[in-house]
């Protein structure tokens, strides 16, 4: 119990940072993009919804997504492994998207509705006792260092405001010197937080 109140309130300080901030920037092995999260909160998940947990996420502003990404991890969605994904996006859209297993099926789930293209949420896995891909995405989304974006649906809780059937999480290795700066300023370093 100890270990959780400390995780989360190490959390909450993160989160609470973050507040009155706007725009972030994404880069390193495999990424280069940016996003805006004016008036949207970051949510600290911190053990008290579902178990393994750590996370903390937003949801960006639905136009504002620019730049691309090159998934290190697989994904499962559907119970079908797809790999290799690759997204360029645009003005908010995924201009741009492959995979190379099973990309047929990747293009024609994020092609479903018009909100499928468009990041539904943003995040950061903070559980360091998660290192290994298991392609069980409940575990896999909260790995230490890593990030992970889902396509589709936004949160309600962050105030996402994206619409669609769905809300598909790919996640992505930051361990390789990836960096998170908000403002222009450096928050987020290899998995180590930086404020």
């Amino acid at each position: 119990i100890a270990y959780w109140q400390n995780f989360k309130a190490r959390q909450e300080k993160l989160a609470a940072w973050l507040t009155g901030k706007s725009h972030a920037e994404v880069k390193g092995p495999g990424i280069d993009m940016s996003f805006d999260f004016t008036g949207r909160p970051w949510i600290s998940c911190h053990g008290t919804v579902n178990f393994p947990d750590g996370e903390i996420f937003t949801s960006p502003i639905e136009d504002s997504v620019n730049g691309h990404v090159e998934f290190s991890y697989p994904t499962m969605y559907g119970g079908r492994m797809v790999d290799g994904v690759k997204l360029v996006f645009k003005d908010g859209r995924a201009v741009e998207a492959s995979a190379e297993k099973n990309g047929e099926f990747f293009l024609t789930q994020i092609d479903l509705d018009e909100g499928g293209r468009r990041l539904g949420e943003f995040a950061i896995g903070t559980n360091m006792g998660i290192q290994q891909f298991t392609g069980e995405t409940l575990f896999d989304e909260k790995i230490g260092g890593s990030i992970h974006m889902a396509l589709g649906e936004g949160i309600a809780e962050s105030l996402g405001l994206n619409k669609s059937q769905i809300h598909w999480d790919i996640v992505h290795s930051m361990r390789d010197g990836g960096e998170i700066r908000i403002d222009g300023e450096l928050f987020y370093r290899a998995g180590e937080f930086m404020v």
